[in-house]
């Protein structure tokens, strides 16, 4: 079912900002900004070859970002995201366990196509935890 960690997600006031300030201390480079409309958000990866920092920051003010940053002005970790094998099976399969999945499982794409979902953070320890079918 999970086949490992994907990307941990950081708001960011500033996409250009942040993406700086993890160069100059990290020598860490961003990768080029996207936008997810459905979202609402602007977001930009660091590539660390097993996994990734995904940078967001409100694309429009009512967007899920938006609303985390008047709680947390400076930015913070938003959520984790884990890869699973099949998105729809993986969440059924939680979903009998117990875990709530936020949104109907298979109806949702991030900015690559790939089917996504959230579970809820009082189902896996207090985390917001996105779920990711990668795409081969």
């Amino acid at each position: 079912m999970i086949t490992g960690l994907s990307h941990v997600s950081i708001a960011v006031p500033s996409l250009a900002g942040a993406a700086e300030r993890l160069k100059e201390l990290y020598g860490l480079a961003a990768g080029e900004a996207v936008v997810n409309e459905e979202q609402g958000i602007r977001l930009a990866y660091v590539d660390l070859g097993n996994a990734r920092i995904e940078l967001m920051e409100p694309a429009r003010p009512d967007s899920s970002i938006s609303k985390f940053l008047e709680h947390h002005p400076a930015g913070g970790i938003h959520h984790f995201c884990l890869n699973v094998d099949g998105l729809v099976p993986a969440a059924a399969a939680i979903t009998a366990k117990g875990a709530r999945v936020l949104g109907a499982a298979g109806e949702t794409r991030n900015v690559h196509g790939e089917l996504i979902a959230f579970v809820h953070p009082k189902d896996f320890l207090g985390a917001l935890v996105e779920l990711e079918e990668r795409s081969a």
